[in-house]
């Protein structure tokens, strides 16, 4: 499979088949990740890759906690501004709709938002994390290997959905990881097949044209 292949076939998705992939083929892609660039080669990502009892487990515990009242950090600017603004509802909008939730009902957007808590039915649940003295270019570097990760498993068939939701539930998943202090929790990765029947998975999402957020200049031919 062509890289570009992959980054055409990758989505979000939010309905899983409960069948586990290998521990083989897991460990492989986060291994293969681990060729992604980070300045200064200081690679400042750590993983754990969850499933069966562990998991379990991990969900169980989550059922019973309550909402964080601060997130672990802001995941997006406060009064986030044109025209990331209309990006982001718009965004909401076409996810509902696939599932036929109105606008106006708050309970079952939560229902479905809290489907981010169990991996939206993945068997594999994959958490990130960064040392809290680590920087902007750190974090870049963390995304660069959360997108490698998702290429390669497109190129093994599988699917995912990065989520950083799990910055509104870091504390009790750090208890459970037994991450040290100075560790903070970025992000979790669902990993797994999608449902093909669940109409969730339909949801592909609009990108701007290059005029919107490009330019060139200086190039001959």
């Amino acid at each position: 499979m062509k890289v570009s292949d992959a980054v055409q076939r990758r989505i979000s998705i939010r309905a899983f088949k409960p069948e586990e992939p290998p521990a083989a083929v897991v460990r492989t892609l986060l291994e293969q990740a681990a060729r992604a660039p980070s300045g200064g080669n200081l690679q400042p990502w750590h993983v754990h890759a969850l499933a069966g009892e562990p998991l379990a487990q991990l969900l169980h515990l989550l059922a019973s906690e309550p909402w964080q009242d601060q997130p672990e950090y802001a995941v997006y600017p406060p009064n986030l501004w044109e025209p990331y603004r209309t990006r982001r509802f718009r965004n909401a909008e076409q996810l509902y709709a696939t599932i036929n939730i109105p606008r106006e009902d708050k309970e079952a957007r939560l229902r479905q938002m809290a489907k981010n808590a169990t991996f939206f039915g993945a068997p594999v649940g994959i958490f990130l994390s960064v040392d809290r003295r680590m920087g902007p270019p750190q974090w870049a570097d963390l995304g660069i290997y959360l997108q490698t990760v998702m290429l390669l498993a497109v190129e093994q068939g599988l699917d995912t959905c990065a989520q950083e939701y799990w910055a509104f539930r870091s504390q009790p998943v750090a208890r459970f990881l037994n991450l040290p202090v100075e560790r903070m929790l970025f992000a979790g990765l669902a990993l797994g097949w999608r449902d093909d029947g669940a109409p969730i998975n339909a949801l592909r999402t609009e990108r701007d044209p290059f005029e919107a957020w490009g330019e060139m200049r200086g190039f001959q031919r």
